[in-house]
Order: structure tokens, then sequence, then C-alpha cells
């Protein structure tokens, strides 16, 4: 029975598989000038999108265009050799956006079959920008044959990312020619260039050469292809056509009432992307990510399965950098050998004393020599011919120490002591070697080293101090160390962030912003006030909506001095007292196109989630 399987199946990919290829190109040479997207995706199509091809658990679908005329939030990469903006998208090119999450995560994705061709991403594309977080998001072009290649490499588990991480949603956009032309101002020019940038997105010199060489290629074996590609089935729409009239409606009335146009799309592989408003912050990110790393930390805690710990030390991160441009992860044991983790991190949290496998110290240097950061806490791990000698009569002991750095006053602190300190002298090639922090003891033991390795950039601080534990989580063994440490928290958290600031993490906080109300908004009178009479029946006396996550409080007027908090929404149900800066509700009206869908809308500028607002 395996045998005749075997065979069935090779006579099936024989008879159809070539054609899965031929259909992609057919599709996107036949559709491109139109107003519609391309997706490839490892998700069920949404409603509104039309199937045209399942491989395993990829589809490849077509459905409504999508729009990207605001790149406010992206970072412009190295556009060279374009000069002028109206080069950058040629005739009969893609632009496309091509999401990508970490490998190492906790449900590792499967990477490309080695079995197979490998395509590799940057070489049949050019990338114009970038926008950090989880999925890690670029938006490039390529010609029609290149974008079809690596739609096709994608659907067959056959397409590589050059930052390590795995691919998981091609679209095709539509970019506006004010973007572009922001795009090629924002853009850094050629002697700006990093060294490093490659590691993220090779600049387009690369990406268009190969795309040349393949061009000839594809275009011998067109006509074979669309030989075959009209005996497949047309597209299948998967949906009520007037639901999907009714929906597209809606999201195109919308979109034309936004002021930001709705720039970004729609995210539906993953509710983790972050956006990033601030524009220091945006700039700190930017300088993180030409680094070649996707903005990963991982925290390495040897084979302790504490989740306490964890937790711990990832709290005391979060304190101090900015928790919206990182995700943390925990480095496992056994992790270290298996999972692609050393080019999707971008900073490794070594806080374990127990010693380091060989194996897991040969990882963590070549991170290091990739343009890795590691911070060592109170850890065994060290390299470059620096050494750590043992002091037991100041384990677990607080001492005063003095925290010395180029171009910044000393800082004096107590701290609880590992019971190691660094020795002193160095085997090898001293320059690389920093010492920022001795005991205020008569030895002055040095506590904190900072270390470089390699040409790319790979730095290390090791610490024999407990930075990562303040009084209330520190086991002291006298009331005048517990008030030590507890004035010197202030003082712990000022190093620690101007440690993390070193290794090039962006410690600015952005400021969050304050939750509004929400308005209840009709462009039909008659519609608003049947809602209002129907809410009667559906509120408390006290016009109180309860459910378990958040309650909604409608009060007629904006006068209502009704607290917005995270559990309890007012909602204002008065029309007369609405007006944004963002929102038309007029515009809104003019462009809608629906009978009833659409005509009760529920507005605020800012809230936690909308996921919770009408829950139950």
């Amino acid at each position: 029975p395996a045998m005749l399987i075997t065979l069935c199946y090779l006579y099936l990919w024989a008879r159809w598989g070539p054609r899965s290829a031929a259909l992609v190109r057919s599709t996107v040479r036949r559709l491109h000038r139109s107003r519609c997207s391309f997706t490839f995706c490892a998700r069920q199509p949404q409603p509104g999108e039309r199937v045209c091809l399942r491989i395993g658990g990829k589809v490849f679908c077509t459905g409504e265009a999508q729009f990207l005329d605001d790149l406010n939030r992206w970072s412009a990469l190295l556009i060279s050799p374009f000069l002028h903006p109206e080069k950058l998208l040629p005739a009969e090119h893609i632009a496309f956006v091509t999401e990508s999450i970490s490998a190492h995560t906790e449900n590792l994705q499967k990477g490309p079959d080695s079995a197979k061709e490998i395509v590799k991403w940057s070489d049949f594309c050019s990338p114009l920008a970038y926008k950090p977080g989880e999925p890690f998001k670029l938006i490039a072009e390529a010609s029609v044959d290149n974008f079809s290649s690596l739609g096709i490499a994608f659907l067959e588990d056959r397409l590589q990312m050059d930052n390590g991480m795995v691919p998981h949603r091609i679209v095709s956009v539509h970019l506006e020619e004010s973007a572009l032309k922001e795009l090629a101002q924002e853009a850094p020019s050629t002697k700006e260039k990093s060294t490093d940038m490659d590691a993220v997105t090779p600049a387009g010199e690369s990406g268009l050469g190969q795309g040349e060489e393949e061009k000839s290629k594809l275009e011998e074996e067109r006509e074979q292809e669309e030989t075959g590609a009209g005996e497949h089935h047309q597209l299948h729409l998967s949906s009520c056509h007037e639901c999907q009239q009714l929906e597209n409606s809606t999201i195109e009335s919308v979109k034309f009432a936004s002021a930001e146009n709705i720039p970004e799309l729609p995210d539906g592989c993953s509710s983790k992307a972050k956006e990033k408003e601030d524009e220091n912050l945006g700039k700190g990110v930017k300088r993180i990510n030409l680094a070649g790393k996707p903005p990963n930390i991982l925290i390495y805690l040897g084979s302790e399965a504490a989740k306490g710990r964890f937790e711990q030390v990832k709290a005391v991160l979060r304190e101090c950098v900015d928790a919206e441009s990182y995700t943390i992860y925990q480095l496992h044991q056994e992790q270290v050998l298996r999972d692609p983790w050393i080019d999707n991190s971008l900073l490794l949290v070594i806080a374990t004393e127990e010693p380091i496998p060989e194996g897991s110290h040969k990882q963590f240097v070549t991170f290091l020599a990739r343009g890795g950061k590691i911070l060592g806490f109170s850890s065994s791990f060290v390299f470059g011919g620096v050494q750590i000698k043992h002091r037991n009569k100041l384990r677990k002991a607080v001492h005063e120490l003095v925290v010395s750095k180029k171009d910044s006053p000393e800082v004096k602190l107590h701290l609880l002591v590992s019971g190691c300190v660094f020795e002193e002298g160095v085997k090898g090639d001293a320059s690389r070697v920093k010492v920022w922090s001795r005991l205020n003891n008569a030895d002055k033991d040095p506590v904190i080293v900072h270390l470089t390795h390699g040409s790319s950039g790979g730095e290390a601080i090791l610490c024999q101090v407990h930075l990562e534990l303040d009084s209330s989580s520190m086991d002291v063994q006298t009331e005048e160390d517990f008030n030590l440490l507890k004035m010197s928290n202030s003082k712990r958290c000022e190093v620690l962030r101007e440690i993390l600031t070193c290794l090039g993490l962006s410690c600015e906080s952005s400021e969050v912003p304050v939750l509004t109300p929400i308005y209840l908004l009709s462009p039909d009178e008659e519609i608003h006030l049947a809602f209002l009479k129907w809410l009667e029946g559906n509120v408390d006396a006290e016009g109180l909506r309860a459910a378990s996550k958040v309650s909604l409080k409608f009060v007629s007027s904006c006068e209502s001095k009704v607290e917005v908090t995270p559990s309890l929404m007012p909602v204002i149900t008065e029309m007369g007292s609405f007006s944004s800066e963002h929102f038309s509700l007029e515009t809104y009206q003019q462009h809608l196109q629906t009978k009833k869908l659409g005509k009760i809308l529920l507005f605020t500028e800012v809230t936690t989630t909308t996921m919770n607002l009408l829950d139950g």
C-alpha cells in the first residue's frame, strides 16, 4: 500500500505540479494591471478573497486592491541605483509586502525544504522599506514574473528570507506616487549605507542582476506554462457576492472618511504587530534593524526550568527598554544548538550561574561574531581572554561599587555581588576590554566589563553584580543591607538603562495616550433614533450595558463626567457634540453605498483593544 500511494503521489505531481506554477504566472500576468491584489499566505482566505490555488496548508488568492500611500511608519532602505522617484517602480513591475516571523518562536515554523531548490528572496526583488515588529514587514518591487517566482517558491516551501526569518505572507500593494517620492527622499545615501545592511535586505543591485538572469529562462517557459494553465477552473468566489459588495463598500467608506486613509494592510496572520508613533522611537528602531537582526531579546537561564526566574528578568528588562519595540523570549537549553536563533535575535541575556556547556558557549561566541549583543547577569560566561575568580566572602554580600564610563560622571551604588569578580589583566587583545565598574574595596575588584568581538559589531557587557534584582526580590541578611539596596534602586535602573543603550537598544519610553470616550454615530438619523429606542430595553436604569471584559455606559453628552477606564467605557449618544481630526462622518456617508450595513458606528480616538468592546 505504501508503494502504491507513493506512485500515485508521483503521478499526481508529474500531472499537476508544473501546472500550479503555470496557473500562478498566467493569473498574475493577466490581472496585474487591474484593481486587484495577489496574496500568498499560510492561512484560510479572508472574506472577499478568491482562492486560485491550494498547496498543502498554503493558498494563492486574489482580492480587492490594497493601497499603501502612507509610509510614515516605515523605514526606507537603500534605493540606489534608482535616482528618481518615477523609476522606483518601473512599468510592468509589482510592489508587494512580505511578512516574516521569527523562526525560534515556541511554535517553530518550518523553514525551506532543503531537498528542493531554494529561492533566495533578495535575488528576485529590490527592497524599498521595512517595518519592525512581529511579523517583520518588507516592501519590495519586482518584475511580474519574478513576483510570481517568489509566490511559487513560498507555496512550495522553497523561499528563504535573507535575515533567517520564516516568510508567512506575501501580498501585492499599490504604491502612490507621493509615497514613492517621500520614500526616495528618506532613503539613505550610498555613503551612509552600513556594511551590515545586507544582513537585513541586500541593496537592489544584486536583486536586479539575478532578476535579469532569470528573465530569459522565464520567457522560454512562458508558452508551455500558459498552454497547461488553460485547463484549470476559473477563479472561485468562495462567499456570498452581495455580502462581499456590502463589506467592500463599508471598508472603502471608512478609508475615505479617515484622515490617514488607513495605510496599513489588514493583518490576517498576526495580532502581535505594534505601531510606533514616537519619532525618536522610530529612529531607535531604525538603528537597531540596520544591524540586520529582528528586534528580539532572548533570555538564557541554562537548565533552570523555573518560570518565575524568566518572568523576573523579563519584567526588569521591560521596565528599562521600550516594551513596544522588542519581543522577549526564553531561550531554552535544548534550543541553543537546535534552533536558528543566532540570526533572529538582537540581544542575548545570560542569567544563570551554572557552567555554560561547551557547545552552547561556542554558539554564543558565534552570535557575537555575527554582530549579536550579550548581557551577562552574574553568569559564568566569559570569552576573549577574560577570566573570573571566586571570592566566597563576597557571595550574597551587599557592596558599594563605582560605575565609571568615558564621558559620563561616576555613579556610586550598592548592589548584591555574585561571589565572583573579573581578573585583572587580559590574555590576548586588551584593547577590546574595558572595565566599567569596580567594587569600592581595597582590591578595587572589577565587576562590570565591556568586550567587543569580531568585525561585525558584536559586543558584550558582563556583570558580576545582580543588576536584574531589586531589594524586594533579594534574600538579604540584614535590614541595613535591605535599606542600602532600596536607596540604590533608582541608580541600579539608571545603570542598567545605560548598559542596554550601549548595546544598541532603545530605552526611551513612549508616552501612553489617554483613553477617550466612544461616540455612537449614524449617517441616518432615523436609524440612529431606532437604535437608541432598542437600547432602552437593553441597558439598566443607569444606562449600563455590563459585560465580562468591558462594560459600556451610555450617556447623552460628553458633559456627563464618567471616567474612561479599560473596563468601563462611556458611549456618548448625542451626535451634535462629535468632532474629530481623524474621521469625517459626512465623508463616510457620501461613500457608503449600503442599505443597512455600516449605518451604526462606534468611534473612539484611543482604546486598549476593539476586540473586547462588543464581547458578549
